[in-house]
């Protein structure tokens, strides 16, 4: 039993907002969008960190990829999702998706 004087309203657990995945990765595409507008328009000293961003997102779709595969999802599956065939998702992307270290695993 909680003493008489102790603000119930500091224990409990607020509820987190809910972000929507669409709309979160809406707006990851206007910011993407006005960083490279910012660039072209001549601040070529950030064209070195955008490069950078890239090849962080291309390790970012790796682990992506090893968790979809990890979660069931078949190559056909995510192959669909970036209008690929299949083999070139896997091509892409099987390296680091866990066993699939062969182009006929699970393809």
């Amino acid at each position: 039993m909680r003493p008489r004087h102790v603000n119930r309203t500091m224990t409990r657990k607020r509820r987190g907002r809910v972000v929507e995945n669409d709309g979160y990765a809406e707006f990851l595409r206007r910011v993407l969008r006005a960083y490279a507008r910012r660039i072209g328009k001549g601040d070529i000293d950030e064209f070195a960190q955008m490069t950078a961003i890239a090849a962080e997102m291309d390790q970012i779709l790796r682990q992506a990829v090893a968790g979809l595969r990890a979660a069931g999802f078949s190559w056909a599956d995510i192959a669909a999702r970036t209008g690929t065939t299949r083999q070139a998702a896997w091509k892409r992307w099987a390296a680091t998706s866990g066993n699939d270290h062969q182009q006929g695993d699970r393809l």
